[in-house]
């Protein structure tokens, strides 16, 4: 079974070059997985009729009783039969369909073919989430498949309204499913049906869930909408999808549940209410239409209404009418649509009211379209008829919910008998004043899938027989009646043969009085579904449009405050629901009084920052908040994460100071009295909440900790950081993801940074790393008089001669070049000494940045290109491919992130040992030290630059305006920063 589907997949991937070397001929071998797959469905006849299955398994998520379960058994047998050989039929009438260069041919191609696989798996699974999985992908299939003509708009809509319809429905089932799958203790359907939970509430909105995403899928109404449209789509689409495989998965999974849900209280009204009305509106509809494709579709809406109804009613012999209808219906209906698409073919139009005498020029072609349509008829003796009697039969011996229905369903078939004679009348025989179409001839090939399906209906009807064995084992599921009805074509005289008598009659005397059915239907014909769907989207659209502009107002603090009372009544709402502080331990405002201390001293810098109006001061207390926090961290015992929040609090501050250079010193936005009164409010109950609900999280533990399990690990192993470890050896896989995610984010921010200044031209050209103070002196870049010439003075900064005089200071150079090695050596060490004293890869990544940042700081961007020479993309390239590396490393011996130590003796330092941790870790700082040069040399040198820039158009301007003495140069502003030189490049001091 995983055979055949998976070889659907991947002879639709080769589609294209199949097209390209073979033109229209290719779907000849595309049609092979198909007929291979009906091949193996008819030598498991005897299996499924004899009330046995083919399985297959395989765990996907066992832990959530997740499986990829296959299930051939007779309901699957019937479905397969109809999917696999209606497709492999549809796919040799796209040979001849298609011209060798139709226009996306090749995606054309592998969606129908792949939607064949996915038709497939859908009907063969037996797991809940394996049939959502499948049912998913003939949705996006079939999304494809209708917009092939991608240019026309109509199209396009039709194909985003099928998607639309179809994927809501189905997200609703598979909320249904999860309930269902819960409520059962298993996801897998036969155990379901076989023993269905006990009926409750949950189990009766997980069914009406599970039937609004079969009803959506078959086309019952209210959702019957986009099945119309989506003729749109080829012809040999709609006789696949909309009349054989895609709108039959919906009635298929109610056949399927019916056995274990059909006694559930909400399972019958919906299903015969809605079942019914869709017979009645579908055939009512189809009167009045004149493209053959739109009677046929809303011929098949009123079908799959009629299906729907038997498959859900609940008892033996209606389920045995629902399967030979299923059958019939296929079989009649997948033949009308591929006629239709040769008449239109061959005539050019597919307008009844234009189309006249096409019978008598294709006589072949009127001869398979009227077997068919006198098997959707219900004539004798045609299969139709013999699915049609069966279903009356079984209807005439219910309660009195199925005599309503049957007097739905014989409405429904006088229309069908009305709209089938329409149908052929139409398309094949003259009328009146109409000159006879012109057509062309239409070969063998051509003709062959849709006249076999037709023979089909005349063969099956006299041997209907034949089918009964496998289909009785299905209905069989239901419990027997005394006397259970047996299909055959002739029963005698008898109500249910008067009731067909009645429908037939009934529809040649509505198609006799055509016109004035017709002008009667549109007078009172209801709005279009279409037109409600457009105008509940355009509704949406306008309310949408609405709420947005009520809350984007370009407010960041509206933004903010948005977002915070959300979050206040979320968890306002589950510790008022659940209560989960009941059980919890008492309180304790602090382990020692010097976590308060701290606390308060953390909270008081926060309140202050709603006080000031300078940027500077705003970022100053925030920072302050931070390193607040990285003190409780120290009282509370936890050095490395303190570690990493004072590093992490630093490079924050340095990077906001940066960007704060080009901002105005005060805030701009003006904030009134009555809204701050708003503001603090909510942002303190914001907080509150926040604590309190941290508080209870780890307040009403009811696990045991897992600290002194990995404690004792960690010791196992001979190391004492516990945390360390936990990042480069028990997690790694996290860390590497985490590293993975930030060198992303960072590429990413700076990118979009370079981008802006490429397209605005802005900035100098990039310093070219490696180049010396002198080289940047002769290019007159450097704060030295142009004229001086001789040996550049020593510098304690190999580019300190870069800034200007009165923007340099050598206290802050000397101490900048004293620390700078120190800071690198002591980043090595937090490296090294993790194993078993505080630090790691992250905060020696981060310590090294400092140091760098230091050596900027002093010397401004060209200082930086000699601190480090290297491009930062290196940096994080190589670290996050040592991290890779070393984390594949472990498949030599089948496991990712498998550790290794080597032990070694060096002569001075005595014993080491070097590990694939280690490693890990030096990856982990060489990314975080990349990252962090990125972002300095994106928002501090960039900058540095704009600044130049603007000096340099300022002095431009003044040296050009007619009658200005040279005065001294440009004070430092908010826009230029302490540091920075007119002259050259410069960066804070």
């Amino acid at each position: 079974m995983t055979a055949l589907i998976v070889c659907h997949f991947v002879l639709a991937a080769c589609a294209a070059p199949l097209v390209r070397r073979l033109g229209s001929r290719a779907f000849v071998v595309l049609a092979l997985p198909p007929t291979a797959a009906t091949v193996w469905a008819a030598t498991q006849w005897n299996t499924a009729a004899s009330g046995g299955s083919v399985t297959w398994s395989w765990p996907w998520m066992p832990a959530y009783d997740v499986f990829v379960e296959l299930r051939l058994d007779a309901l699957a047998e019937l479905m397969v039969l109809l999917a696999a050989g209606i497709g492999a039929l549809v796919l040799l009438y796209c040979a001849s369909y298609f011209a060798d260069d139709a226009p996306r041919l090749a995606g054309f191609a592998g969606n129908l073919l792949a939607f064949a696989g996915a038709m497939l798996g859908l009907v063969l699974a037996d797991d809940l989430i394996t049939l959502y999985l499948f049912w998913e992908l003939t949705t996006v299939f079939s999304y494809l498949l209708i917009g092939y003509s991608s240019e026309q708009k109509h199209s396009r809509r039709s194909a985003l309204q099928a998607l639309t319809v179809t994927t809501l429905g189905g997200l609703a089932m598979l909320v249904g499913f999860l309930i269902l799958g819960q409520a059962a203790g298993t996801y897998r359907i036969s155990a379901i049906v076989a023993d269905p939970p006990a009926t409750s509430l949950a189990i009766s909105v997980a069914v009406v869930l599970i039937l609004c995403g079969a009803l959506s899928k078959s086309a019952i109404w209210p959702f019957s909408l986009w099945l119309p449209n989506a003729m749109a789509a080829p012809t040999p689409v709609s006789a696949y999808l909309h009349a054989a495989a895609m709108v039959k998965a919906g009635v298929y999974l109610v056949a399927r549940l019916a056995p274990g849900f059909a006694d559930v209280p909400v399972w019958r009204p919906v299903v015969l209410v809605l079942g019914g009305a869709t017979m009645l509106l579908g055939g009512w509809r189809a009167l009045r239409l004149n493209d053959l494709k739109l009677v046929l579709a809303y011929g098949t809406v009123s079908q799959l209404g009629f299906l729907t109804l038997l498959a859900g009613i609940g008892n033996r012999d209606a389920a045995l009418a629902a399967a030979v209808m299923i059958l019939s219906h296929a079989l009649f209906k997948a033949p009308l649509f591929l006629v239709t698409g040769i008449v239109d073919h061959a005539a050019g139009t597919r307008d009844l009211r234009r189309l006249s005498g096409v019978g008598r020029a294709l006589p072949y072609v009127c001869a398979v379209a009227i077997l068919a349509a006198a098997s959707m008829a219900a004539l004798p003796p045609l299969l139709g008829f013999a699915a049609k009697e069966a279903a009356f039969e079984a209807l005439l011996h219910g309660d009195a919910a199925d005599r309503w229905a049957l007097a739905c369903t014989v409405a429904g078939s006088t229309l069908t008998v009305a709209y089938a004679v329409r149908f052929v009348w139409g398309a094949f025989c003259r009328k009146p004043g109409v000159e006879d179409t012109p057509t062309h001839r239409v070969g063998w090939a051509f003709l062959a899938p849709p006249a076999l399906l037709a023979l089909c209906c005349l063969v099956l009807g006299p041997g209907v027989d034949r089918v009964q064995r496998l289909l009785s084992t299905y209905a069989d599921e239901f419990p027997v009646p005394a006397h259970p009805y047996h299909l055959a074509l002739w029963h005698g005289f008898g109500t249910a043969l008067l009731l067909s008598t009645v429908a037939t009659v009934g529809g040649v005397v509505l198609f006799a009085g055509r016109t004035t059915v017709t002008r009667l239907s549109r007078r009172i014909a209801w709005p279009t579904a279409d037109r409600v769907f457009g105008r509940l989207l355009l509704g949406l659209e306008r309310t949408s449009l609405e709420i947005t502009g009520f809350v984007q107002r370009g407010s960041l603090s509206g933004y903010l405050a948005t977002t915070l009372l959300v979050m206040l009544a979320g968890q306002l709402a589950v510790l008022g629901v659940d209560r989960p502080w009941h059980g919890a331990s008492a309180p304790r405002l602090w382990d020692v009084p010097l976590q308060g201390a701290v606390a308060a001293l953390t909270c008081a810098a926060a309140l202050l920052c709603l006080t000031v109006s300078r940027r500077m001061k705003a970022v100053v207390l925030a920072g302050l908040t931070g390193y607040g926090t990285g003190l409780l961290f120290v009282v509370q015992g936890g050095p490395d994460l303190a570690l990493t929040q004072f590093c992490v609090e630093t490079v924050s501050m340095v990077v906001f100071v940066l960007v704060l250079r080009r901002m105005p010193v005060h805030f701009q936005e003006s904030v009134s009295t009555w809204r701050r009164a708003v503001r603090i409010p909510v942002a303190l109950a914001a907080a509150a909440t926040l604590s309190v609900v941290v508080w209870v999280a780890a307040a009403a533990r009811t696990a045991d900790p897992a600290g002194a399990a990995m404690v004792e690990e960690t010791a196992h192993h001979g190391l004492k950081d516990v945390v360390a470890t936990i990042l480069v050896d028990l997690r790694a896989w996290d860390t590497m993801g985490e590293s993975a995610v930030l060198a992303a984010a960072a590429i990413g921010v700076t990118s979009l940074i370079y981008l802006h200044r490429r397209a605005d031209g802005s900035g100098l050209r990039e310093e070219v790393p490696g180049r010396t103070a002198w080289s940047l002196t002769e290019r007159g870049l450097t704060g030295l008089p142009h004229g001086d010439e001789g040996a550049p003075e020593r510098s304690w900064l190999a580019a300190g001669a870069t800034l200007a005089p009165e923007h340099r200071s050598v206290v802050f150079e000397v101490v900048a070049r004293l620390l700078f090695h120190p800071i690198l050596v002591l980043s090595v060490y937090l490296l090294f000494c993790a194993e078993n004293m505080p630090g790691g890869g992250f905060v020696a990544g981060l310590v090294a940045g400092v140091g760098l940042i230091t050596r900027y700081l002093a010397g401004g961007r060209f200082e930086l290109a000699e601190a480090a020479p290297l491009q930062p993309g290196l940096f994080t390239g190589l670290g996050l491919f040592l991290s890779t590396g070393v984390a594949l490393l472990g498949l030599a011996d089948g496991t990712v992130l498998h550790a290794w130590t080597y032990h070694g003796r060096l002569p001075v330092f005595g014993p080491y040992h070097l590990g694939t941790p280690v490693l890990f870790d030096f990856g982990v700082y060489l990314l975080v030290l990349g990252v962090v040069l990125d972002i300095v040399r994106a928002l501090g040198a960039r900058i540095d630059r704009q600044i130049e820039r603007a000096a340099v158009e300022k002095a431009a301007a003044e040296e050009t305006t007619p009658g200005r003495e040279a005065g001294p140069g440009p004070e430092p502003g908010p826009e230029s920063g302490p540091g920075t030189a007119p002259e050259a490049g410069g960066a804070p001091g």
